[in-house]
């Protein structure tokens, strides 16, 4: 397997894109959240991933950052099976909140015509909690709850705003989210292996890595990453 970060910005950067990020197995590709709008078809071009390979979707919650991206994804679909015969099946996986946001929305914003297939050919599929060796938190801090299905994970995606060094300039805590001193002290207790943090700002983009990776390190003792949009790893 591979893993494709396509995006690794919060809501409101405008240096790089919102996170999201694909698996790929086999030739096709589990994707993970979508962004903020059409610039998910960009990034997927722009990491050479075919979205007619795309054969799975996630989304982790209704943020506008992470699910607007995939109402693109169902217009894409939609419409080439609409108009060009596209033999593709694509499942949309979310819990029972984001599974009805995402009718309502293609309702209301997409052409009738772009819908026709929502039940035939695109599956929208309510899911419940899970066991992963992969984690993803999503874009807020950690909660308590998810430590039976966290712990010992081989992978965990961690959002992390900013430089704990830096609190006091971005406010994490105020707008509900870690710095990179905690998602890396969670990551430690938990015995994380391979930690991802995302969902930063980017301010620090060009230097980003390095700050990040260096305060990081003082808490985390696992193999830490700090990608830029479009890196890919090995899972």
């Amino acid at each position: 397997m591979k893993l494709t970060i396509l995006g690794t910005g919060n809501a409101m950067v405008t240096k790089c894109y919102n996170t999201c990020f694909a698996i790929e197995n086999d030739g096709h590709y589990f994707l993970v959240d979508g962004g903020g709008g059409n610039t998910i078809i960009t990034q997927l071009k722009n990491a050479d991933i075919d979205w007619r390979k795309i054969t799975d979707v996630f989304v982790t919650h209704k943020h506008i950052d992470h699910i607007m991206g995939i109402v693109w994804i169902m217009r894409l679909f939609g419409q080439n099976i609409a108009e060009k015969g596209l033999d593709r099946e694509l499942n949309i996986y979310g819990h029972e909140e984001v599974i009805h946001i995402l009718h309502s929305m293609a309702e209301l914003l997409l052409q009738k015509k772009h819908c026709a297939a929502i039940g035939k050919q695109i599956h929208m599929i309510k899911v419940k909690d899970g066991e992963e060796k992969l984690t993803c938190c999503g874009d807020e801090p950690f909660n308590p709850y998810e430590e039976t299905y966290a712990k010992d994970s081989k992978w965990l995606l961690h959002e992390a705003f900013c430089l704990y060094g830096q609190a006091d300039k971005y406010q994490p805590y105020k707008k509900h989210h870690s710095t990179v001193k905690d998602a890396c002290e969670l990551a430690e207790t938990l015995q994380i292996r391979n930690l991802i943090l995302y969902h930063t700002e980017d301010d620090t983009l060009k230097h980003r890595k390095e700050l990040y990776t260096k305060e990081g390190s003082m808490y985390y003792h696992g193999t830490l990453y700090v990608p830029n949009d479009l890196d890919k790893f090995e899972l």
